[in-house]
């Protein structure tokens, strides 16, 4: 069933909520994580000290990560070079090719992955249909770009469905 698949593993409230300590005890080794209203407001071109912070968390715990992004290079490229961490821009999630060269180039099994970000019908769809561990954050941001507000409409109407049949307990009906 498609809701299922759009399901996630885990919600939580952003990248910050994650505990890292957790991930490394449940032997994760790699994380992808989406990056435009994941890990920064989709208009703001660089990481933050609290993004470039989190990274530098995960590469202590020996976690590496790899951003997988529907985005252009020339964004991707801009955001991900001063973290130095891997990066897959223009993705086209929620098919599999992107993740599948993500765990390509960290060497890992998908069972020792976390798919992150903050869409059911890009990352956690994607995530799901490889049998990846998925999270979904809240957006960082109540805006998006242009191609990105018709998902968000379709992914409110999933949400309602979802909570409707009792599939999910953290979705609240208010937007």
């Amino acid at each position: 069933m498609l809701l299922q698949k759009l399901t996630p593993n885990e919600y939580v409230e952003s990248i910050f909520s994650i505990n890292i300590d957790e991930l490394r005890k449940r032997n994760i080794k790699a994380v992808i994580t989406d990056l435009d209203n994941t890990l920064v407001g989709w208009d703001t071109p660089d990481a933050t000290p609290e993004v470039m912070n989190w990274f530098k968390r995960l590469d202590e715990a020996g976690i590496q990560v790899t951003v997988v992004s529907n985005n252009n290079k020339a964004r991707v490229l801009h955001f991900c070079e001063p973290l130095q961490c891997h990066y897959i821009p223009a993705a086209r999630k929620p098919t599999n090719q992107a993740f599948k060269r993500a765990i390509a180039i960290m060497n890992v099994r998908i069972e020792a992955t976390v798919v992150i970000g903050d869409q059911l019908f890009t990352d956690v769809l994607g995530g799901n249909l490889l049998g990846f561990h998925t999270i979904l954050v809240v957006p960082v941001k109540n805006s998006d770009g242009f191609f990105t507000r018709f998902n968000r409409k379709m992914e409110r109407l999933a949400l309602h469905w979802m909570s409707k049949k009792g599939m999910i307990s953290w979705y609240n009906n208010k937007k």
